[in-house]
């Protein structure tokens, strides 16, 4: 667990450009290193975009930005074969998402058939074209954009494809103090330089394969579970989270744990992770919806049932 020390840099490094959203960088820096994606709804200009383009600088990795648009096609972000008369073969051409860290931003503006081009990427870490499949470069994350107040010509997202991202996080407004500071920087061009790297992405692999040997009582795997579990038999939740959701729970309490400086895992690690990690999961149930409570609520509501385990 050497490399934990240096989690810190990649905070404090994102946070020169990104102002007062310590929190949300660190829940950010929690994916990133659970080898998860990111969905990150929010009103326009609070910073997704830079957030992204900063998270990759300062990791010193590739980055990639689809602007996905209504005209957007499934090739364009997987790449397509293209005929080379010289040789007489066809050649994979590669498409937007051979990179590290590709900003899908506003995902759901384009067509459903587009958004689906992103499903074996973000599970299996490879694309197929042509019946071909090639692996992605490691490490790899999606960080995808939507905004939750314009409906027109968007399509949403459908639950398979949420289920894929690890958490869905909001920037949010800042405060008069940070927003200051955001125009102090701004007036001093600080906002526009590029960040200096602090580590690269052979270092982000090791620290993902360090989060994995993080330790996770018994209790806490069935502590998990359990909030899980509950999640499909309540009467407000139409739909409850998935198998997939227990797994990406537990990996972002381990990288929780690691960012804390533990190689173990205590019950604050798993709650704290459980509103980003399953709220989007869920689907609520027409009269939980009618009575205007929200996922989140609903899952503080069957936390505060579960018993918090005890560790000896």
């Amino acid at each position: 667990m050497e490399l934990q020390n240096k989690v810190k840099d990649i905070i404090n490094n994102i946070e020169e450009i990104i102002v007062g959203k310590r929190e949300t960088i660190e829940l950010v820096v929690v994916t990133l290193l659970a080898g998860g994606h990111l969905l990150l709804e929010d009103v326009p200009g609070v910073g997704k975009t830079t957030l992204a383009k900063a998270l990759a600088q300062t990791i010193h990795c590739g980055f990639t930005r689809i602007q996905f648009t209504p005209d957007t096609l499934p090739s364009d972000v997987t790449g397509l074969s293209v005929y080379n008369m010289q040789t007489g073969q066809f050649q994979y051409s590669k498409g937007a998402i051979m990179n590290n860290i590709i900003l899908a931003d506003e995902i759901n503006r384009t067509s459903p058939k587009t958004q689906a081009s992103l499903l074996e990427a973000m599970e299996e870490k490879q694309v197929t074209v042509d019946g071909v499949t090639y692996p992605l470069i490691q490490p790899f994350m999606v960080i995808a954009t939507q905004n939750p107040v314009d409906f027109l010509g968007t399509y949403n997202l459908p639950e398979a494809q949420l289920d894929r991202f690890m958490m869905k996080l909001s920037i949010g407004y800042p405060d008069f103090s940070d927003e200051r500071s955001m125009v102090e920087n701004f007036l001093s061009h600080k906002l526009t330089s590029k960040l200096n790297p602090v580590i690269d992405g052979e270092i982000i692999i090791q620290m993902q394969k360090e989060v994995e040997e993080v330790k996770v009582d018994s209790d806490l795997i069935q502590f998990v579970v359990k909030i899980v579990q509950e999640t499909r038999k309540d009467n407000h939740i139409y739909l409850g989270a998935s198998p997939r959701a227990t797994l990406a729970l537990l990996r972002a309490a381990q990288a929780e744990a690691y960012l804390r400086g533990r190689n173990y895992c205590i019950p604050d690690d798993i709650i704290k992770m459980v509103l980003p990690v399953i709220s989007h999961r869920i689907i609520l149930s027409p009269e939980t919806k009618s009575t205007h409570q929200s996922p989140e609520k609903i899952m503080k509501g069957i936390l505060a049932k579960i018993p918090v385990p005890v560790l000896s």
